[in-house]
């Protein structure tokens, strides 16, 4: 028996779910294409073109640019979708949305590695420099990549395309039972928000009291700027999980209080519209949020402010953790130096002594 399930934030906008707020929803799309790809285009292009000594958090970055992006282009199809139907056929539909949830677990991915990143850089400057120095990045984003893509699977097989007034949409998951609902919805979860938002918590909770204390001003500018990009993706898919978790209560109440399972799918029904435009806003944000923390380092027009604040971000990150040993060695060579002179000092006075005393009266 098949068992539908909670449309996933990009298709949760079906036109008959919610008439009134279809052009609403297309202009905010559309003001999100038009704003979001050009925003990490120039994000992408600025950091490949402008920075060539890139700092692992700046390769993070156009990593996640890179995601975002891909998410945007889609949005034409989506909003030509919601203001007519779905013309381009169903292979089309679950690549799109395979493609889309990929971005969604490769973009929380790279916010949780950027995060632990800054939390190792500043708590743990020795091992910081010693990571870096190994070059692991790579492995480590070949790896967050294809996990992505793997988590992602489970949509090829249940996304589908249905008629409804002889018009198609792509906007529903089929699921052969309510195990598998229960197995696809929890796993997104947790995997997609759960899990790496507890560890993006805890890296956070950790860094508050060091944020004020930092001894370098750019390594706290840096900390400041991801921990908003975190913030504002936790803020852009809570709802979309918020959903997710009321289907999970009403799998679970759905036969015993059936009434209340009723509510809560009312409910749930009346947020999709703003939990699926806030995905897209999402990956509109980041270019934006660059361009207010890069209004400080503008210094003329060939010389973007948004330049200077990727290559300062290289130029103190990398060295984040050196910088702050050159620091501390300095310092303790400085003490060791002037306990040196101390000690030869007085060993010089103790000789002295030595002879006064032997010497005759």
């Amino acid at each position: 028996m098949n068992h539908s399930a909670q449309p996933s934030p990009f298709e949760e906008m079906a036109p008959e779910e919610f008439e009134g707020g279809t052009a609403v929803v297309c202009v905010i799309l559309g003001l999100s294409f038009l704003l979001g790809v050009p925003g990490n285009l120039l994000v992408i292009w600025t950091i490949l073109r402008h920075v060539q000594k890139r700092s692992h958090t700046v390769v993070l970055i156009l990593h996640l640019a890179a995601a975002d992006l891909l998410v945007l282009i889609t949005l034409p199809l989506w909003i030509y979708s919601l203001a007519h139907a779905w013309v381009f056929g169903e292979v089309w539909c679950k690549a799109m949305v395979f493609m889309i949830n990929a971005c969604m677990y490769s973009s929380v991915f790279l916010l949780t590695l950027m995060s632990v990143e800054r939390f190792v850089s500043v708590r743990y400057p020795f091992t910081s420099a010693d990571w870096k120095r190994k070059k692991a990045l790579n492995k480590l984003l070949m790896a967050l990549w294809t996990a992505a893509f793997l988590f992602s699977i489970p949509v090829i097989s249940t996304q589908v395309v249905e008629e409804e007034d002889g018009e198609e949409h792509c906007s529903y998951r089929l699921y052969t039972s309510v195990t598998q609902e229960l197995v696809c919805v929890l796993l997104e979860t947790l995997v997609g928000y759960v899990l790496p938002f507890v560890i993006l918590v805890v890296c956070y909770g950790c860094l508050c009291s060091r944020i004020t204390q930092m001894n370098f001003k750019s390594k706290r500018k840096s900390t400041i700027l991801i921990a908003s990009v975190v913030v504002a993706f936790a803020i852009c898919w809570t709802p979309h999980h918020i959903g997710n978790i009321l289907s999970l209560i009403i799998l679970a109440i759905e036969n015993s209080f059936s009434d209340a399972a009723q509510r809560l799918e009312s409910a749930r029904s009346t947020m999709v519209f703003v939990a699926g435009a806030l995905v897209f806003i999402s990956s509109t944000i980041n270019p934006i949020l660059y361009m207010f923390a890069a209004r400080s380092f503008r210094s003329s027009l060939r010389d973007t402010g948004i330049q200077k604040l990727f290559r300062h971000i290289s130029s103190t990150s990398p060295g984040e953790g050196n910088r702050e040993l050159s620091f501390v060695s300095k310092r303790q060579s400085q003490q060791t130096n002037s306990s040196q002179c101390v000690s030869e000092s007085k060993g010089q006075m103790s000789i002295l002594m030595k002879m006064r005393e032997s010497s005759p009266s």
